[in-house]
């Protein structure tokens, strides 16, 4: 493992902070556990590593977790470049093959499922298995999301807009995530506290921290016959978990689509941010997944 940072913002005792220089990108990560097979964690939007606070605690009694902030989110480096669901996936490839830990326990929260497809379904073999949670997949389904027109949710096309989430959140980032991001995506009172807020608040108003949001809402929109021809040629043959909860059936619906050998889990009372949410539940199901595959 790489040394450990003191530059992060908000903490759990069980972590370890780390940062990583991959093809001239700053990333952090934490890592917690020191024993069992290795998961990794990627979040969504609105988040962060932070996303995962409860649940670290949870794998690490049984294995090594790694949470990472993707390129331009958290305290990962939000720089000028690429910030799209291929350029993550091959971040995080760079950091699997750089800590050299054998397959992982992949897991995409959200919208980082797009770019743990791209991962699994590209290096197989770096993948023991895949988890998706709450996740809709370009060329899946996921556009119907973005269709105001038909029930869609008007911030997807908003927060993939050029430009335009930079000139009208900036300064207003805490006023958008409590008056919108996170109550309409938390269906459970109390999850969120006002330390988290605090957390998010910190790490989206950083310059330019909402360059990788901006990037990945942007092509996930563009992007569904290209991953559709991917996964049509290279469905997932790894174990998959799909875990729906607020959102409907869909992250069931769009895996039974990508591969074969698929487990499903529901979580009733849980909105979008399951990771916040329902810790305890989530991992006993990640947990019950993960140990006949280690078995």
């Amino acid at each position: 493992m790489l040394a450990a940072s003191t530059a992060h913002g908000a903490s759990i005792p069980e972590v370890t902070h780390h940062h990583v220089t991959l093809a001239g990108t700053d990333l952090h990560y934490v890592t917690a556990g020191d024993a069992g097979t290795p998961i990794l964690l990627v979040h969504g939007f609105p988040e962060s590593w932070w996303a995962f606070r409860k649940l670290i605690p949870l794998l690490a009694a049984e294995h090594r977790v790694i949470a990472v902030d993707l390129p331009g989110f958290g305290d990962s480096d939000t720089k000028p470049g690429e910030y799209t669901s291929s350029v993550f996936a091959d971040t995080l490839r760079a950091l699997l093959v750089r800590l050299d830990l054998g397959p992982v326990h992949l897991t995409g929260q959200d919208i980082s499922g797009i770019a743990t497809v791209r991962l699994a379904t590209g290096t197989p073999e770096l993948v023991r298995s895949f988890a998706a949670i709450e996740t809709a997949l370009p060329g899946y389904g996921l556009e119907r999301f973005a269709d105001v027109a038909n029930g869609g949710m008007w911030h997807i096309g908003f927060l993939g807009a050029p430009g335009i989430p930079e000139m009208l959140l900036t300064g207003r980032e805490r006023a958008f995530l409590t008056g919108f991001a996170l109550p309409a995506m938390c269906g459970t009172e109390g999850a969120i506290t006002e330390a988290d807020v605090d957390e998010f608040t910190r790490v989206y108003s950083r310059p330019d921290g909402l360059r990788g949001t901006v990037g990945i809402y942007g092509s996930m929109l563009t992007e569904g016959h290209e991953l559709k021809g991917l996964l049509t040629d290279r469905p997932l043959t790894m174990p998959v978990l799909a875990v729906d909860a607020g959102s409907g059936d869909f992250t069931s619906t769009t895996m039974h689509q990508v591969a074969a050998n698929v487990t499903t889990v529901t979580l009733d009372g849980v909105g979008h941010l399951v990771a916040q949410e329902a810790p305890e539940a989530l991992a006993a199901a990640l947990l019950d997944f993960y140990r006949p595959l280690d078995a």
